[in-house]
């Protein structure tokens, strides 16, 4: 009896071990499945389209997915919170031109990817309530550089009312494009002539350039993870 009741407890225990390794796989399985389906999304949506429009991309396409693996873990490790603006690039502080007018908020439409009239705040920094015009950069209609900074994800959840997906299909944009600003009741075109991929470190983008009113694009790309940063800018073309 005693024999009898070690070896059911001996299977028990297999069975047990058998179920605790299969958990076990599945979630490692699920968790590789996370962090890859965005690179690889990226691989088959955004790719060939910077191939096609000739973006140009500061780090080599092979080194793609070792470092959106690392930018995976390492944002999981520092808990940086990228849905607030001025972590994106926290060491930075330029300074507005003397003389520039200030607003709250304005809105911007982008006709090729169906975003229209979306609020841009110039104040409050939450990415998921609206656009956010980066601290101490210029605004719309006026000499300088206005970086406008938005969320981005897979090109498929993409809803142009819903902050936190709104520039998933940035990567659509090409050299031509127009962008509308609306300021103070007054419609604003630029067009769009650079587009760019570069590292996150990279401040380029928020430079101020007085000789013309300019309006810079900031997402974060590949989609779903921090790794890069696709810069889109465009010139004042007409009032």
């Amino acid at each position: 009896m005693g024999k009898y009741y070690y070896k059911k407890s001996e299977n028990k225990l297999k069975r047990n071990l058998r179920l605790i390794s299969i958990v076990f796989i599945i979630v490692g399985i699920s968790i590789i499945s996370y962090v890859l389906f965005p690179i690889i999304s990226w691989q088959i949506y955004f790719q060939p389209s910077f191939a096609s429009q000739n973006i140009t991309l500061s780090i080599p396409r092979a080194n793609i997915v070792v470092a959106s693996l690392i930018s995976q873990a390492k944002s999981s490790i520092d808990g940086t919170d990228y849905t607030r603006a001025e972590n994106w690039f926290p060491e930075f502080n330029p300074t507005t031109a003397s003389g520039q007018i200030q607003t709250p908020s304005y809105s911007i439409s982008i006709p090729s990817i169906k975003i229209e009239n979306a609020q841009v705040s110039t104040t409050d920094t939450d990415l998921t309530k609206h656009l956010v015009n980066f601290k101490g950069t210029s605004i719309p209609s006026q000499n300088g550089n206005a970086v406008i900074f938005g969320h981005s994800t897979l090109p498929q959840l993409f809803n142009a009312k819903d902050y936190k997906t709104i520039f998933a299909n940035a990567y659509k944009l090409k050299n031509g494009d127009n962008i509308y600003a609306f300021v103070e009741g007054v419609k604003y075109s630029y067009k769009i002539f650079r587009i760019m991929v570069v590292d996150p470190s990279d401040s380029s983008a928020l430079e101020q350039d007085y000789d013309n009113s300019y309006l810079t694009l900031v997402t974060c790309t590949p989609p779903g993870t921090i790794w890069k940063r696709l810069v889109v800018k465009a010139r004042l073309e007409k009032i």
